[in-house]
């Protein structure tokens, strides 16, 4: 996960170096496997504690390279954590910063899981608004839940909460004529109420967090739409723990706004299918997560 970036590029290895630093232990043999213990390292790399920095240097070490070739967004957004990562590609929050909240942000998610163990579905299939009335069915009052936790794109929906919650939704959602209801391995209710200890933890990291006026706008996970506010993206960075990723309405709010061309700079290709999907397969999209598709986008920007 990166390693090619880092052998690769300065401004990379620049990148993983200074995490290394800044979070006391080296994050880089958990990403690539090279501190002698590759399937422990495997594992410790699933949890969400080391999942979260990892997927936040790896996209800033992306706009690192894009940066000093002079390449830079004129909106950005992420899903979930990806949301700092934007924030950071903005200007918004310093790489040092974003890096210390992620980490926080993932060790509270984990307990807050450990503490209040949920589960997480996908259904497809099914309108958001049925989706919605789906775990409203499945819920029984305050004391087992089940939410909409991503609007990802049309007939694609994850929902949370839970666990015999979530399962009462999965089983409601066949029945009323979802096309598949896949449960997913996740190690927590994620973007539900059953992450209020870790949305109570986060509220002095945010607090404390220097969020500057970004570059460019900021489309945010809770609202779908874009700020330049920084005390509004602190709100909403906070709420997003326990509130609905609205990426797909994100999406088509970007286009309105005049996006044409929507570059993924994550580890994966997951929000580009998602770009397609949501705003049609003639909309140009591009995904940088490795050296040589870094090396394309550079000749071709």
């Amino acid at each position: 996960m990166g390693q090619d970036l880092f052998e690769q590029f300065p401004e990379a290895h620049a990148r993983f170096e200074a995490a290394n630093d800044l979070l006391g232990f080296a994050l880089t043999d958990l990403m690539f496997g090279t501190g002698g213990d590759p399937e422990a390292e495997s594992e410790a790399l699933k949890q969400t504690d080391v999942t979260q920095p990892a997927l936040y240097v790896h996209s800033l070490a992306v706009m690192a390279i894009l940066a000093s070739q002079g390449i830079a967004p004129d909106m950005t957004a992420g899903h979930s954590l990806g949301e700092y990562s934007a924030l950071a590609a903005a200007g918004a929050i310093t790489f040092e910063a974003g890096l210390q909240a992620v980490r926080l942000r993932g060790q509270l998610m984990a307990g807050a899981g450990d503490k209040r163990p949920g589960t997480m579905a996908a259904i497809l299939g099914m309108d958001d608004a049925d989706v919605e009335a789906v775990c409203a069915d499945a819920t029984e009052s305050n004391t087992s839940l089940a939410q909409p936790a991503n609007f990802n794109a049309a007939g694609q929906v994850v929902i949370s909460g839970d666990v015999d919650a979530v399962q009462r939704a999965m089983a409601l959602a066949e029945t009323r004529g979802a096309r598949k209801v896949i449960a997913l391995p996740v190690s927590g209710a994620f973007h539900s109420p059953l992450m209020q200890d870790a949305r109570d933890g986060l509220a002095d990291g945010l607090a404390s967090l220097a969020i500057h006026t970004p570059r460019c706008p900021v489309y945010l996970n809770v609202t779908a739409k874009p700020s330049t506010d920084p005390e509004e993206i602190r709100t909403r960075l906070l709420e997003q723990l326990t509130a609905p990723v609205r990426w797909s309405q994100t999406l088509q709010h970007m286009s309105a706004d005049g996006a044409t061309r929507f570059v993924e700079v994550g580890a994966g290709r997951v929000l580009s299918g998602l770009v397609k999907r949501t705003l049609g397969r003639r909309t140009e999209t591009a995904t940088y997560g490795k050296a040589v598709e870094v090396a394309a986008l550079a000749d071709t920007a």
